[in-house]
């Protein structure tokens, strides 16, 4: 095969050892036209990673960077399992998630002011079932970043770890990844990490830190690939302009708020929102009569950007300073709290959580497992999601019009870290058979919605009596470094968050951590000053918790009263087949005479649900008639099937037939089997015995 592609450039590679398997990085062979695209190979698994760079700055005030990671259903030889659709559609949450994922880590290594248009795909085309294929993903989309000529300070890499009989690993295969306490993603550069998220079962600050040293100097050999890679490409360096705020218009900007920032500000949020509202419009009203109404009208957006950076640049100053942080709190003051539950009558669990200026109300909706959502991407085996966390946020709650949509990437983001934070804690299917569905709709925003949809979601639980095995508490965790010295802030704000260099969420229970989601704005941190942060957090995160149980100590011992009742039996597989009879038509026929809902595993679980209790009572009945074993001395009511000169046959289970004896009728002497039963009649009998063959002995007497 040539090593020239058609465009006449050398199709190369370059390999190292990955965690115990080589990582093959590839140039030139595919994606000819692309900017930049590089084939990454790992075990079974490749991935194709495409970077586009417009040739022109974007007339935006952001930077335009897109990351998406497409799942290809062929990459697992899979079909969709959609019965209309077969081709892939829109993204789905998982690929969403992951999207954000390989974002997250990429996106604070362009430099401010950057407006060009950059585009990057990671398509997955073979995957490896031995483990998931988003670091993999994340490799890809930064090598092929590295081969742009942009101004992108990586590399970056990745690693999804966990911990097997107390070792740390990376590449888990599912069972391994079942059996571990911690589902961990690092990703960083060469001198530190700059993203994290987590799942865990209630392990340590010490695990996790630890986790991050390993995973930290794990994936190192994927930097020093990825740059040998780009030595060998040595790609030309594109030309771009930043578009930053004028020198002379911040200068301007910054004498006129000298003075009025500071303590002047120290205030809570609503009334600080105020004077820096008020503020705002005094300074635009003044520059206006200064320049003129019409030439302003031109610089008015950056002025507005310049006088944000003061702002900015002033709340840096004061924590750094002083320890004073915007609303006057310490550093690791948590803002007032107030939550209740109950608030919805028709609900099956509610609550409202609200943490200064930021509230949460959620609602629990509990049905039977039947409404469990199918999940059918190219890693899963339609996985049945039984816990699902949706979470809304609408203009209103920032003070913004807003054109109402479906949830974007950060509202699915945001509603699977709280999802996440619970599902540790919710109760075994065996031990609560309930779909459970947890709405957060956002009341109000000023930081850390995630973490109060987390709370908020906890108390609701709680309030519908889903059993948790303990309560969790979320808290979002700042850091401003300055000279090295990192300032550690807890339940931060909107105004700290602008301005730090880190956001950092934790929930946990009161034994350890469940959840974490960590971005970083400066280029990496050293794992100690994370470890500091991890500590402060249990610190807030107790706090919080304690709030939450004075408002509610526990679950409730009953459910709603709107609430599906469920109940369950346990079958032999064998006899599902006798509930579910030919073509439906049994279980149809329960359902319909008894009006409760059944679902029915494949272990032989049955749930039936009902609002009624007699409904589910008549159906269990009735299911334990079709598949009930008979069991010597059990007392059966049941029907006289044929009399015979020595005794009767009497039907006592569906299509099991015993036999009462002459002698088994009465504790008197009976001449004729007549004269005592008749057929079709009902009566009661005791199962004294099952002989060698089968045949079942009953007696009238004995009942």
């Amino acid at each position: 095969m040539s090593t020239i592609n058609p465009s006449g450039k050398e199709i190369f590679s370059v390999t190292t050892d990955y965690c115990g398997r080589p990582l093959t990085l590839e140039v030139n062979r595919v994606g000819f036209r692309a900017t930049a695209s590089v084939l990454v190979t790992y075990g079974d698994t490749v991935v194709l990673g495409t970077a586009m760079v417009s040739s022109r700055p974007v007339l935006m005030d952001y930077f335009p960077l897109s990351i998406d990671y497409e799942e290809k259903f062929y990459a697992a030889g899979k079909i969709s399992g959609s019965r209309f659709v077969k081709r892939e559609g829109r993204p789905s949450d998982e690929a969403i998630l992951i999207g954000r994922l390989i974002d997250r880590p990429i996106r604070p290594l362009f430099p401010k002011g950057y407006r060009q248009e950059v585009q990057v795909v990671a398509s997955v085309l073979s995957m490896d079932p031995n483990f998931r294929p988003d670091a993999i993903a994340m490799i890809a989309s930064s090598a092929a970043l590295m081969l742009t000529g942009t101004p992108f300070d990586g590399p970056v890499a990745g690693l999804r770890i966990g911990r097997v009989d107390g070792k740390f690993k990376a590449f888990l295969t599912a069972e391994e990844r079942a059996a571990s306490d911690l589902d961990l993603v690092v990703a960083g550069i060469g001198s530190g990490i700059t993203m994290v998220e987590a799942g865990a079962n209630e392990v340590t600050e010490e695990v996790v830190a630890d986790a991050l040293k390993w995973a930290f100097e794990a994936y190192q050999p994927a930097i020093k690939l990825q740059n040998e890679l780009a030595a060998k490409v040595a790609p030309a360096k594109l030309e771009y302009s930043l578009i930053l705020p004028n020198a002379e218009v911040q200068t301007a900007v910054d004498e006129w708020v000298d003075g009025k920032l500071g303590a002047a500000l120290h205030k809570p949020y609503p009334e600080r929102n105020e004077l820096v509202s008020v503020l705002r419009w005094d300074f635009h009203a003044e520059m206006t009569a200064k320049i003129g109404a019409e030439e302003y009208a031109k610089l008015h957006d950056e002025y507005d950007e310049a006088f944000t950076s003061a702002l900015h640049k002033d709340v840096r100053k004061e924590i750094i300073a002083s320890g004073t942080r915007p609303d006057g709190r310490k550093l690791d003051e948590v803002r007032p709290l107030s939550s209740e539950v109950g608030v919805l009558p028709r609900t099956h669990g509610s609550s409202i959580f609200t943490r200064g200026l930021t509230q949460a109300l959620n609602i629990i909706t509990l049905a039977p497992l039947s409404f469990a959502q199918m999940v059918d991407t190219m890693e899963s085996n339609d996985a049945e999601h039984r816990y699902m966390h949706h979470y809304n946020a609408p203009g209103f709650t920032v003070g913004e019009v807003r054109r109402l949509s479906g949830p974007g990437r950060r509202e699915i983001g945001h509603g699977y870290l709280a999802e996440r934070a619970l599902e540790p804690v919710l109760p075994s299917r065996e031990d609560f058979p309930y779909a459970i569905r947890s709405v957060t709709e956002i009341m109000s925003q000023n930081g850390s919605t995630s973490m109060a949809a987390t709370c908020s979601s906890c108390l609701a639980l709680m309030d519908a009596g889903v059993p948790l095995r303990a309560p969790i508490s979320g808290v979002a965790m700042g850091l401003m470094m300055d000279n090295g010295k990192p300032y550690v802030l807890t339940d931060i704000a909107d105004a700290e968050d602008f301005a730090g260099d880190m956001d950092f969420k934790v929930t946990g229970t009161s034994k350890g951590i469940t959840a974490i989601q960590m971005d970083m704005k400066v280029h990496g941190l050293p794992v100690d000053i994370l470890k500091e942060a991890l500590t402060k957090a249990k610190t807030g995160r107790a706090f919080i918790l304690a709030h939450m149980l004075e408002t509610l100590a526990g679950p409730r011992e009953k459910l709603s009263q709107y609430a599906p009742r469920i109940e369950k039996i346990k079958i032999s597989p064998d006899k599902i087949g006798a509930v579910i009879g030919k073509g439906g038509e049994m279980i149809k026929k329960i359902t319909a005479e008894t009006g409760a809902m059944i679902d029915i595993a494949e272990d032989g679980l049955i749930t039936v649900a009902a609002v009624d209790t007699v409904a589910i009572e008549r159906a269990i009945n009735w299911i334990k008639g079709l598949t009930e074993e008979p069991e010597v001395g059990t007392i059966y009511e049941g029907k006289v099937v044929s009399i015979k000169e020595f005794g009767a046959f009497i039907n006592i289970l569906p299509g099991i037939d015993g036999m009462v004896h002459i002698s088994e009728l009465s504790d008197k002497r009976v001449e004729k089997v007549t004269d005592v039963l008749t057929e079709g009649q009902i009566v009661k009998v005791k199962l004294i015995g099952i002989d060698d063959r089968g045949r079942l002995s009953l007696s009238i007497k004995s009942a």
